[in-house]
């Protein structure tokens, strides 16, 4: 029987440490200024349209409930299944409400000078390339009131080789060579 006997490992050895880079050797990345514009009176007035949604759905759904409750056969057997449908149909319609309402009322607007960049309102970024080929139309301008402090306007951008959006956003977001037309 072989007496243990102590193995030893080599390990690997650190390669040698190579000369820093002259400095004119380095190519940095070309940085643009971005210009980020928030869309605050847009999405002031998308939330408030989706408060004013919920709310009215929450009320229908209350009126429904009552008078389900009020009927003869309101408190039978069948009807818990019944509001669990119109539980799960209520919400389904509320959030798909809400989406809807949220979405055209993007984040905020990136201007570069090569490029326009609009942050939705769920993170997706849709970037408008070249600058000067994108347009801007006015649909519809919307007064200050109750649903935002500040006029919103309805936009719809659009460039030759990419299907035009329409988007909710605060008066004056867009630079003075991109101001609807």
């Amino acid at each position: 029987m072989a007496s243990p006997r102590a193995v030893r490992i080599p390990r690997a050895t650190r390669p040698a440490a190579q000369p820093p880079l002259p400095s004119e050797l380095l190519v940095l990345p070309r940085l643009e200024a971005v210009e980020r514009r928030a869309n605050i009176a847009g999405t002031q007035r998308s939330v408030r349209i989706s408060l004013l949604f919920a709310i009215a759905l929450a009320a229908l759904y209350l009126a429904f409930a009552v008078y389900s409750r009020s009927a003869p056969v309101g408190s039978g057997p069948g009807v818990q299944q019944e509001f669990l449908l119109f539980d799960a149909i209520a919400l389904a319609l509320g959030a798909v409400g809400v989406v809807l309402t949220l979405s055209p009322s993007p984040r905020s607007v990136e201007l570069t000078p090569d490029t326009v960049t609009v942050v939705g309102r769920f993170g997706r970024r849709r970037v408008w390339s070249p600058r000067s080929q994108v347009q801007v139309h006015l649909e519809r301008r919307f007064g200050a009131g109750f649903l935002s402090r500040s006029p919103v306007v309805a936009v719809r951008l659009s460039a030759p080789d990419r299907p035009s959006r329409t988007y909710l956003v605060e008066e004056g977001l867009f630079s003075d060579d991109l101001a609807p037309r």
